[in-house]
């Protein structure tokens, strides 16, 4: 047996147990949950929404600019190669600006408006812009923890709203142009765009309001989480792609000017 195969085997051996680990660890959280154990909640609970819906004009903007350089950014699985399974082929990008709990410099600084939002919200785990193209469906899946819960601001929706929606459990969430929901992604949840049109949402995990023998738990699970494969190599990740990125952009701007008029 090769070293990749024994690599692969001890990653599947981690996997699992770490999701018998985490079924355990999220019954104890939903009941220590401050805004209870639903699919999806009223954006009104969280009082950093507001941040973001009031800051949607400069996000909008830079993610048009993201959206414009679509074949410099990753797909999801080329970031967390975990999600082969619901990322396929080149459908789904997301630019990272952190990754669980951890600053993404370079693409901070190409979205700087984003990014002084994002420092404002207390408990930010992670944050990218979400780009969805049109006609792809990301099939149901479950998130990791519910230490956190998962925010969507709706920046590029199709004009087909009805089309183009997140189903969580049973509730069916629609995007809207510079407003949130907030949902609990450890529901069976999956993404659909039956337009011909791109759908980009930032989306940011946040640490679940808790009681505090529940802080305590969720945050030993977080540390845990950091130290799998899946974080780790998500970070190595990350970093190469943050500096091809870079380094295309770099040569885009060093190009010459045309001058055949």
């Amino acid at each position: 047996m090769n070293l990749e195969r024994i690599k692969q085997l001890k990653r599947r051996a981690i996997i699992k147990t770490g999701k018998a680990l985490t079924r355990t660890v999220d019954r104890f959280l939903a009941s220590q949950s401050l805004i209870g154990d639903a699919p999806a909640f009223e954006a009104d609970q969280f009082d950093w929404v507001p941040s973001l819906e009031k800051n949607y004009a400069p996000i909008q903007k830079e993610a048009e600019k993201l959206l414009q350089e679509r074949d410099l950014i990753p797909a999801f699985h080329e970031i967390s190669p975990d999600q082969t399974r619901i990322s396929k082929g080149d459908h789904w990008k997301t630019h990272i600006l952190y990754g669980f709990g951890r600053r993404i410099e370079q693409n901070c600084e190409r979205c700087p408006e984003t990014a002084k939002v994002l420092e404002s919200i207390p408990g930010l785990m992670t944050a990218w812009f979400s780009m969805i193209d049109p006609g792809y469906h990301i099939p149901p899946h479950r998130g990791p923890t519910k230490s956190f819960t998962v925010c969507h601001l709706g920046l590029i929706v199709p004009k087909e709203k009805d089309q183009c929606y997140l189903r969580v459990a049973d509730r069916k969430l629609t995007w809207e142009e510079g407003k949130c929901f907030v949902f609990d992604d450890t529901f069976d949840h999956e993404v659909r765009n039956d337009t011909d049109e791109h759908r980009v949402v930032l989306l940011v995990h946040v640490e679940r309001p808790l009681r505090w023998q529940g802080k305590i738990v969720s945050r030993l699970m977080l540390a845990l989480i950091k130290a799998s494969p899946y974080v780790k190599d998500g970070v190595k990740n990350m970093q190469r792609w943050e500096d091809r990125y870079a380094a295309a952009l770099r040569r885009m701007e060093n190009q010459p000017v045309s001058q055949d008029g």
